[in-house]
């Protein structure tokens, strides 16, 4: 009898932009799986019909994108505490039949760092640029790895606040007005924001203020070489570009789906490098 392939999926709206089919593509050819990972543009009235059919689909789970994060959260029937916490689900699977969400962004942000700056979590106080949903999965991964003083900074400031409120201390809000005294005495400082995406021109800040031993990183990676990445460079800190994160966060979901645990290679970085240089 012929083995059913795996099926697997990101969905989003839009999703073509998505390189998850790239990377877990990838990893399907690397371990030799009979499996398939598509895009799946779904919008968001379509979502809850989306999710409750996968399993006659023959998926066996998948990626969520934006808008669907938060709304995926309300739909599954359990979820992790990541999830939880952050209150947005991009990872889904079945469990005893259920169909379950987790969140693997903090993993992805915490593992990148663990590859490109050995040691980042060693504590010190972290300044996080930005209030979104990004933010809180990187504080999230901050509080895990012993940070306690995390900074939360955000142009509308009630945003920042809203934010703080949902941790268990150890975070305090911001305006973008407090950026040059925080920095003083940062060790970390993260960019959450979308400032420097594709080219854009990015806010000006003066990282004089940064110590030497500061790690400074974007979860921005297009363009890879944000102007934050850049400013830092320029002053000789050490600096951490957003792709890996990218591309440690799929690493829990693939395993769930196709039972392999991947890892994160030199070449799969360079593929998916190569991929973005085609769209710059």
């Amino acid at each position: 009898m012929a083995e059913v392939p795996l099926r697997a999926f990101v969905c989003g709206h839009p999703v073509a932009h998505s390189r998850s089919p790239l990377i877990h593509g990838h990893w399907l050819a690397e371990h030799g799986i009979a499996g398939s990972y598509e895009r799946r543009d779904v919008a968001p009235d379509a979502l809850p019909a989306f999710l409750r059919q996968l399993a006659a689909g023959g998926y066996v789970g998948g990626n969520v994108t934006i808008p669907h994060k938060e709304a995926a959260h309300r739909l599954v029937a359990w979820r992790d505490e990541a999830a939880e916490i952050i209150g947005a689900v991009n990872t889904l699977w079945f469990e005893d039949g259920r169909l379950c969400g987790g969140n693997t962004d903090a993993y992805g942000f915490a593992a990148n760092l663990d590859a490109g700056a050995p040691g980042w979590g060693a504590g010190g106080i972290a300044t996080v640029l930005g209030a979104g949903g990004a933010a809180l999965a990187v504080v999230h991964a901050l509080q895990e790895r012993g940070f306690t003083d995390i900074r939360i900074v955000n142009r509308t400031l009630s945003r920042a606040e809203a934010l703080v409120h949902r941790f268990r201390g150890g975070t305090s809000a911001h305006g973008w007005e407090a950026v040059p005294e925080l920095l003083a005495d940062t060790a970390l400082l993260v960019n959450t924001t979308s400032l420097g995406m594709h080219g854009a021109p990015e806010a000006a800040l003066d990282l004089d203020a940064l110590p030497q031993k500061a790690i400074v990183t974007d979860i921005v990676y297009a363009p890879l070489r944000t102007p934050l990445l850049a400013a830092a460079a320029r002053r000789g800190l050490a600096t951490v570009d957003g792709l890996g994160m990218l591309l440690h966060q799929a690493v829990p979901g693939f395993e769930r789906w196709f039972g392999v645990r991947p890892e994160v290679t030199d070449r799969l970085r360079e593929i998916v490098v190569a991929d973005l240089e085609k769209d710059a």
